[in-house]
């Protein structure tokens, strides 16, 4: 299912005209070829559907946790389970990929020990945590010639595929501004750190990675609105940063003093574009907004307001946006929902699909840079009270 094939929606001919619609195909034409694939992570890396793909089976699943193996177990209905990555790869096991949804400040790490084995990777986001592992993440995809997706799940959504194509067909004309937003609740992370169980803290009640995560180190829930719908490249960026004057602040791994984090980003055309990041606020959003030269389209917002239209003679339509997971676009067995607004059975088809077309995935390592590093240097931006800072470029080359 790569985008070419994705479908717009008769709705959309409210925006540009007799717009074309592009239907998909379910699972690619194959011999009928097996994709044998190493799971890692038994928290987010279960919620997929690897076992549903037709030319896709679960080879060996792994964590270090002895509840999640047995999750991954009774999900994928796989007897081979492992104590680690490192004994997966190191046992008998034949694998083609692995899926990588670790811990994030392990994802370069672990990404680099499965594909200096020869093993095709997708990982959870973001792709990489320095601008070090950037550059490395980049060679190693093109020494190798191996395929590397990342899994980000705001490219899959919804309303990203329909702004997507509504780009393509020429719908908003110019897209000069767009708004970008990921806001986490707040509140939980108060509450939860009263008792100390949840996912910011480890079994034993010590800080998980996500304690004192800078927020614009986890952009790609945000560029991802962006990158993944017009494909442009973030140049500079100017970010500034809050958080509660409180005792200990600053002092966790990442000496990170900002809960959230709000930045200006120009882009490679000269647009431009406002992106956000909380973790301290009374929201739970993942939503954008694309301004273009014929229109505005406006992501809907929770129960405040629905996906909306609105054209530059001003007026205003609700738009009916399908669920594009119930379409052909997926193998009949993954058509349902799931979570982050139903992008997980795209997210497997994709990379699925990719390695037995033998191409490469839509977000490759390309495109998960570009959805990266722009917040890695916000965050510098943001520790130089909102210095703008040239934004390196990892592109094929």
């Amino acid at each position: 299912m790569s985008s070419r094939r994705e479908f717009l929606g008769a709705s959309a001919t409210l925006a540009a005209g007799a717009l074309s619609m592009q239907v998909g195909r379910a699972a690619p034409q194959s011999d009928g070829r097996k994709i044998r694939l190493g799971v890692v992570g038994g928290g987010f890396g279960s919620d997929f559907q690897w076992h549903e793909h037709p030319n896709c089976t679960v080879a060996g699943v792994t964590d270090l946790r002895a509840e999640r193996r047995q999750i991954l177990r009774d999900r994928y209905h796989c007897d081979y389970v492992f104590n680690s990555l490192e004994e997966m790869l190191q046992r008998a096991v034949k694998l083609d990929a692995v899926a990588i949804f670790s811990g994030a400040p392990d994802h370069y790490r672990h990404v680099e020990m499965c594909m200096k084995r020869g093993l095709h990777v997708i990982s959870a986001v973001p792709a990489v945590m320095t601008l070090e592992d950037a550059a490395k993440l980049k060679a190693l995809k093109e020494s190798t010639g191996l395929r590397y997706m990342m899994a980000e799940t705001s490219y899959y959504r919804s309303p990203t595929i329909y702004a997507r194509n509504l780009f393509r067909e020429g719908g908003f004309g110019d897209v000069f501004y767009t708004e970008l937003e990921y806001y986490h609740d707040g509140g939980e992370r108060k509450a939860l750190a009263l008792d100390k169980k949840s996912r910011l803290f480890e079994p034993d009640g010590s800080p998980s990675w996500r304690v004192g995560l800078p927020p614009m180190n986890y952009p790609t829930h945000s560029l991802g609105f962006l990158v993944g719908v017009t494909r442009e490249r973030i140049v500079r960026v100017s970010c500034l940063g809050w958080g509660p004057d409180e005792p200990g602040r600053g002092q966790n791994p990442y000496k990170n003093p900002f809960s959230c984090q709000a930045s200006l980003m120009e882009t490679n055309k000269g647009h431009m574009s406002r992106c956000n990041i909380f973790w301290l606020a009374a929201a739970i959003e993942e939503r954008a907004q694309w301004f273009g030269e014929k229109g505005t389209l406006y992501m809907y917002n929770m129960d405040v307001h629905p996906n909306t239209w609105k054209a530059n003679d001003l007026k205003m339509t609700r738009l009916a946006i399908p669920d594009y997971w119930k379409s052909d676009m997926l193998p009949e067995p993954m058509r349902h929902g799931s979570g982050h607004g139903g992008s997980h059975p795209f997210l497997t088809a994709e990379f699925i699909n990719a390695l037995v077309e033998n191409r490469e995935p839509a977000i490759d390592v390309y495109e998960a840079l570009a959805m990266t590093v722009p917040g890695i240097v916000g965050h510098q931006s943001s520790l130089k009270n909102g210095e703008q800072l040239k934004v390196p470029q990892f592109e094929r080359g």
